[in-house]
């Protein structure tokens, strides 16, 4: 099976293609000749995975999958959320958003927050959405070299290390994207 994921993102695509089955192929914007910037204007996490999927499927005609992932703080009120990647502009520095999320919980002792990942699937006509979260709290400071985003900050409910702490191997194992994306596998082997 040959599914289009909707990312222009080349560390999601690895870490997507790490958890896919070989049966499933992975092929890129790049590969369709996609090289525009996909609008993300929803303001929920599961509208922007719904207009990437639907911009490739409409545009380009193939079945395929996108995803959206927003870190929610509980005391921000949700946010940075669907901002994640702009949280501190539209440069999408990670090292400017995690000081930014720093800062605006220097002050603060509930420091509870999860990951939300949706991938909206389009297949043979039909749309599909499969969620994946992931419970923990910012940290006080960066700890961790792996990952990417706000993985430094992010410790993992039941974990005492970052998610850029932890192998790669164990953060698909227990990450919003690796759950959400669990979903999309179990559903597509029942598809064959």
């Amino acid at each position: 099976m040959k599914l289009v994921f909707a990312s222009n993102n080349q560390n999601k695509i690895k870490e997507i293609q790490q958890l896919l089955p070989p049966a499933i192929e992975i092929i890129s914007l790049e590969d369709i000749g996609c090289h525009e910037e996909i609008p993300e204007t929803a303001d929920t996490i599961e509208g922007n995975a719904i207009i990437k999927a639907n911009y490739v499927t409409q545009k380009y005609g193939y079945d395929c999958f996108a995803d959206d992932t927003g870190l929610e703080v509980e005391v921000l009120n949700g946010a940075p959320g669907v901002y994640s990647a702009r949280y501190a502009g539209e440069q999408r520095s990670a090292e400017d958003n995690m000081d930014k999320l720093l800062e605006a919980l220097s002050d603060k002792t509930n420091r509870n927050a999860h990951f939300k990942t949706v991938i909206t699937l389009n297949l043979n006509g039909k749309q599909h959405l499969f969620t994946g979260i992931a419970r923990g709290g910012i940290t006080l400071a960066k700890a961790g070299n792996k990952g990417f985003g706000y993985d430094p900050i992010f410790r993992l409910e039941g974990h005492d290390k970052t998610f850029a702490e932890l192998s790669s191997t164990i953060k698909n194992q227990v990450s919003h994207r690796g759950k959400a994306t669990q979903l999309l596998i179990d559903f597509l082997k029942n598809e064959k």
